[in-house]
């Protein structure tokens, strides 16, 4: 069969401005919604709920581990569509709109802390299910919208530098909301409010910015998924990057888990929740070129190395916060966030260049199962990270309050948020690169030159 029909082919020209700047503004919207659940949800559901660790990591859990299937599935159905709008473009606008209101009633708590679970993990799940249907067609334009992969290095230099802004605009501000708003629930709801609003504005400017941009070209696809699933699986290159990327990811999200209860519990400063996130996101605003030129001289693949194993240093080298100087703390996390800044940016450069060597063997277009699988992966992986460090809470006896303050704990449970924090995430991020010693660089056309 057809997939959807495009006015036009991949441009090998560089990509307008207004395109990239367009492009880019949806990651108010992926980074908003990958980092505020992660950083608050937890907290939410033990120091203002009260409930228990290990199931509060869990219900973060399952209502993420659900986009393993539909994500899939959701690339699929974007790969048929067939609208005037083209085929990704529909899905941005109406499931980012209906994202945003769904994200606000999740932490609306409208029946206090009686149901609360219930009604929690009802919400997530209607809202991971809106994500999908907005990230994976969002993942899947940039190897349509450009053939050449500098080009797409380019895109995801915009794209990346975007994330870390929203990443430090929700995540940064989203606490001091919460404490504006009078803390515990009603904090929360004016909170929910606040990052729906950051996710309206992305979700129009994505949607309006690309409305030129090329859209490739009509080839055909796959019968069935089942069929489509087993053309990824046999993208070697494809395999072991997400398999890394996924891994990586339960690793950022174990520590994004723990910045309040680290905040509280080893620097014993519930306002250094705000300053932590400003210190560990602000350098990806700076640093991203660098690590593009980076990629240039040494390549993606050892870019995405020297990247992951600067974040897992820092991570680690962060045990050590207890006992040494607060400024040190902020240097390692600034180091921390110069890492993540180049993981991100290479782990989404060499996505683009999977699929479209795979469409240039195949003559298929299948850029919605490629990132219906790669969204699946990371969002399981960004699933596991609050279950990890809620795991380590509950084995070091962590107590939950229902008070929307955290309770004192024991020097116990205070040396497991700081080993949930650094120890276990460096661990974790660091043993993910195995899984690169099988990847091969894919094939990169030699581009026409265009300005940074």
């Amino acid at each position: 069969m057809q997939t959807s029909v495009a006015n036009q082919a991949p441009a090998r020209a560089p990509l307008p401005p207004r395109v990239r700047i367009g492009y880019s503004l949806g990651s108010l919207v992926t980074g908003a919604f990958g980092t505020v659940p992660g950083l608050l949800l937890l907290p939410y559901l033990t120091d203002t709920l009260g409930v228990p660790a290990a199931a509060a990591g869990l219900l973060v859990l399952l209502p993420k581990a659900w986009d393993v299937v539909a994500n899939p599935t959701v690339g699929r159905i974007s790969d048929r569509t067939q609208t005037r709008w083209g085929a990704r473009r529909p899905y941005l606008l109406f499931a980012g709109l209906t994202l945003a209101v769904l994200f606000a009633l999740m932490f609306a708590a409208p029946f206090g802390r009686s149901g609360a679970v219930v009604y929690v993990a009802a919400t997530f799940l209607l809202t991971a299910t809106a994500f999908a249907f907005f990230q994976v067609p969002y993942g899947s334009m940039p190897a349509e919208m450009t053939s050449t992969s500098s080009e797409r290095t380019r895109l995801m230099t915009w794209r990346v530098v975007m994330l870390a802004t929203a990443i430090l605009v929700s995540g940064a501000i989203a606490p001091l909301v919460v404490d504006l708003g009078g803390g515990g629930i009603p904090g929360h709801r004016a909170m929910g409010v606040f990052v729906a609003a950051i996710m309206v504005v992305g979700t129009l400017c994505a949607f309006y910015g690309t409305a030129n941009a090329p859209l490739g070209e009509v080839t055909a696809a796959e019968p069935s998924l089942r069929a489509q699933l087993r053309v990824a699986a046999a993208n070697r290159p494809f395999r072991v990057l997400v398999a890394c990327f996924v891994v990586q990811a339960a690793g950022v999200a174990c520590m994004l888990a723990g910045v309040q209860y680290f905040a509280d519990h080893v620097l014993h400063q519930h306002d250094a929740t705000t300053m932590l996130f400003i210190t560990v996101v602000s350098p990806a605003l700076v640093v991203t070129p660098f690590w593009r030129r980076v990629g240039d001289k040494l390549g993606k693949l050892r870019g995405y190395v020297l990247a992951s194993a600067t974040l897992t240093a820092a991570t680690l080298a962060l045990v050590s916060a207890p006992f040494v100087p607060r400024f040190v703390v902020y240097v390692l996390v600034a180091i921390m966030g110069f890492g993540y800044a180049g993981q991100q940016l290479f782990g989404l450069a060499m996505l683009p260049d999977c699929i479209a060597a795979d469409e240039a063997r195949t003559g298929k277009r299948q850029g919605g199962v490629f990132t219906g699988v790669w969204t699946a992966g990371e969002t399981l992986g960004l699933a596991l990270g609050p279950g990890i460090f809620g795991t380590v809470l509950q084995l070091f006896h962590y107590v939950p309050s229902s008070t929307g303050v955290a309770a004192a704990q024991s020097a116990l449970a205070e040396r497991g948020v700081l080993l949930g924090f650094t120890l276990v995430p460096a661990i974790i991020v660091g043993l993910a690169l195995v899984f690169l010693r099988g990847y091969t660089a894919v094939p990169e056309p030699v581009p026409a030159s265009a300005p940074a």
